[in-house]
């Protein structure tokens, strides 16, 4: 029983673990130090990244208040009600690697949630000194095409210490999430980026080039260099079902350009004659593949 509440004070959300948050006290004699607390029942739900109002208490706090978000990354979960993944994230960080192969469609749904919430995107590129595999051709392919896009890549590698100093550079002062399917390094990277999370890692699978889920909830790790990274569970899926049609094709900015230029002021954006994105893709001007994943990913959000 939570008894003698004290005054408010500030906090961010560690981790969620389901009936109590971890929170670390932003202000004053908390300031820096974790305290495992519950929430009001008039309190909106909480993920790591959320600031806080709450209140100290033997043996536990309370959560009074949640702060208004400046971002969230959100995906629909298997109830089909919207799941924040993660709050007030300023960047969000695609972890891919030859092993497993990146899933584009995965990827694309990733820089849609992120585009709709104007989280900036960079890739990286894990397991680069696996040069000599055989999918690492595969894998400069998929580089290339979203570098075409304008997207950042940082290639990394947890053996030789590859992109470590500049991951760390580029989370200075920000609060940037991890991302990626199972298997990618994401937690060795961690590790190396931040020694003290201790975030546990698993290995891959030879029979299906896929990994485990080493992480099972999104956890706010603090950066001794500067900067918030919040680690995300490893997923083959992410449902983009509570967007909208504009939402959806503003998350593909190299369409951009041929918007307003089709035939038909009505164009859907399809196989049609007159469609200026799918005449780009003839051109090579927008990627076929990309184009077939917004189809994919209309069809799944019931978009006329």
């Amino acid at each position: 029983m939570t008894e003698g509440l004290e005054p408010n004070a500030t906090g961010i959300v560690i981790i969620n673990y389901g009936l109590q948050v971890l929170i670390e006290g932003l202000n004053g004699i908390y300031c820096g130090n974790h305290y495992r607390c519950y929430k009001r029942a008039n309190v909106p739900s909480l993920v790591a990244g959320d600031h806080v109002i709450w209140r100290n208490a033997n043996p536990f706090g309370v959560v009074v208040a949640r702060q208004t978000r400046s971002s969230k990354l959100a995906r629909l979960d298997i109830g089909g009600k919207t799941k924040s993944v993660a709050a007030n994230v300023s960047q969000l960080f695609i972890v891919i690697a030859c092993l497993p192969l990146p899933i584009t469609n995965l990827i694309d749904r990733y820089i849609v949630a992120a585009e709709a919430e104007h989280i900036s995107v960079t890739f990286v590129a894990n397991k680069m000194d696996l040069v000599k595999h055989k999918n690492s051709v595969q894998l400069q392919a998929v580089i290339n095409e979203y570098m075409r896009i304008g997207y950042p890549v940082i290639r990394s590698s947890v053996k030789t210490a590859l992109g470590i100093n500049l991951i760390k550079n580029n989370l200075r002062n920000k609060t940037s999430l991890f991302v990626g399917q199972s298997g990618v390094g994401k937690s060795s990277l961690l590790n190396l980026i931040e020694p003290t999370a201790n975030s546990r890692t698993a290995p891959l699978s030879i029979a299906n080039e896929k990994g485990a889920h080493t992480t099972t909830v999104s956890r706010l790790f603090r950066v001794s260099s500067g900067g918030n990274l919040i680690d995300s569970p490893g997923t083959h899926t992410f449902s983009l079902a509570h967007l909208d049609s504009r939402q959806l094709i503003e998350g593909f900015k190299d369409f951009h350009p041929f918007l307003g230029k089709c035939k038909f002021r009505d164009c859907l954006h399809d196989e049609q004659s007159g469609c200026a994105i799918s005449e780009a893709t003839k051109k090579n001007l927008v990627s076929a593949r990309r184009f077939k994943n917004y189809h994919q990913i209309k069809d799944e959000l019931k978009i006329k």
